[in-house]
């Protein structure tokens, strides 16, 4: 959601002193057709782990160099909203698309702080608000859940990095096998609010567990997301 979110922790560290890049994912909200909440969380979650596993991300990949120096950071997330023309535009630019149910969400590669393209520092940031038309239904905890903090209250755009920061950290922690099983059935996940006994339970539980930077929103430190994937519960 801005420059600041990081699932890391507010003191400084040695990746405060390295130059800082930040992903960037833009989310398409048409006034007449805005995509539900959890839909556009799950599809940026999902846009986050496409980038990641993507050949130009790995290795010698085109992008390779961009997510390594991103990643010795802070790993940073913006989430900008765009439609029609703007969407337009930003879909020619480098990047990769994921849709959801009705969300669309594309990711870029990692960009200098202060050195966004042209077409995608134009976009707002704030005020991105989305709203489920139902609710949505139990999570399968047969697949990965990203449990939101139920105590948070936090903007759409603001959720939606941090899913994609629970996401990434769930990446880091699972095994090459389990990665490529994840990859090769299409990241199937959901993104859930947890109740308050269960977000306790979980906290305790020693998932992947994502700590804002609070430069946004929030206070810094506050824990937004647990990536509660089935192979990293009997680890």
């Amino acid at each position: 959601m801005s420059p600041g979110d990081s699932p890391f922790k507010t003191e400084p560290t040695s990746r405060d002193e390295a130059p800082q890049f930040v992903l960037p994912l833009v989310v398409r909200i048409e006034k007449s057709a805005p995509p539900g909440r959890t839909d556009a969380l799950e599809t940026a979650a999902r846009a986050v782990l496409t980038l990641l596993s993507d050949e130009r991300a790995l290795r010698d990949g085109e992008w390779a160099q961009a997510v390594r120096d991103w990643e010795d950071a802070r790993i940073r997330k913006v989430v900008r909203r765009a439609r029609g023309a703007e969407w337009r535009r930003a879909g020619e630019l480098p990047g990769i698309t994921l849709t959801g149910k009705a969300a669309e969400v594309r990711v870029f590669p990692p960009v200098p702080l202060d050195g966004w393209p042209k077409d995608l520092a134009k976009l707002q940031v704030s005020g991105t608000e989305l709203d489920d038309p139902e609710p949505p239904a139990d999570a399968d905890r047969t697949q990965p859940v990203l449990w939101m903090n139920p105590e948070l209250e936090m903007s759409a755009g603001k959720a939606m990095a941090q899913a994609g920061h629970g996401a990434q950290l769930a990446w880091w922690a699972l095994p090459e096998e389990e990665r490529a099983a994840w990859r090769d059935a299409g990241f199937p996940l959901a993104v859930r609010t947890a109740d308050p006994a269960e977000w306790r339970e979980l906290t305790g539980g020693g998932l992947p567990l994502v700590r804002d930077a609070g430069f946004t929103e929030i206070r810094p430190g506050s824990a937004t997301v647990i990536a509660d994937h089935p192979a990293l519960r009997t680890r």
